[in-house]
């Protein structure tokens, strides 16, 4: 699968599972009641749904003009902290306006979910593409069939 349709997959099923990690997060360690988790959780989803699709294309761009294809493990993790780096930037005042708490409080609620989300992404990315192969940008590059001459 590759494409807009592998983006749409990818972001889907990654940001389904992540309302259900963050509403139960944010309910029970944070102690918010679970309407008001499930609703920061739908507004952070929305933003890193948008943000899913920009950050990809724009690492997966990245990784095309690479000589070294594939995914090993240092570009997994910088594609981990790539992504929830950017996401840390606006989901934090974003936490801080809808709980009515500072941009610190809120930063370091983050932190617990920061740490979960890194690992998340990372183990979601690696059997992602376990399951529906490597994106185009990671594969191999195929030399082309030499000429033969009669």
């Amino acid at each position: 699968m590759q494409g807009f349709k592998r983006k749409l997959v990818y972001a889907c099923l990654f940001e389904a599972l992540a309302i259900v990690f963050t509403t139960f997060g944010l309910a029970v360690i944070a102690g918010h009641d679970s309407a008001h988790s499930t609703a920061a959780a739908v507004a952070s989803s929305t933003v890193a749904f948008l943000w899913n699709f920009i950050f990809n294309g724009l690492f997966e761009r990245w990784e095309a003009r690479q000589s070294v294809r594939g995914r090993n493990f240092a570009r997994r993790a910088a594609h981990a902290i790539g992504f929830e780096g950017g996401l840390v930037l606006m989901l934090v005042p974003l936490f801080a306006w809808w709980l009515d708490i500072s941009l610190w409080d809120a930063f370091v609620l983050d932190l617990g979910l920061i740490v979960f989300f890194m690992v998340y992404t990372y183990l979601f990315n690696l059997l992602f593409d376990r399951v529906f192969g490597l994106p185009s940008s990671a594969m191999p590059v195929t030399a082309p069939c030499p000429v033969q001459s009669h």
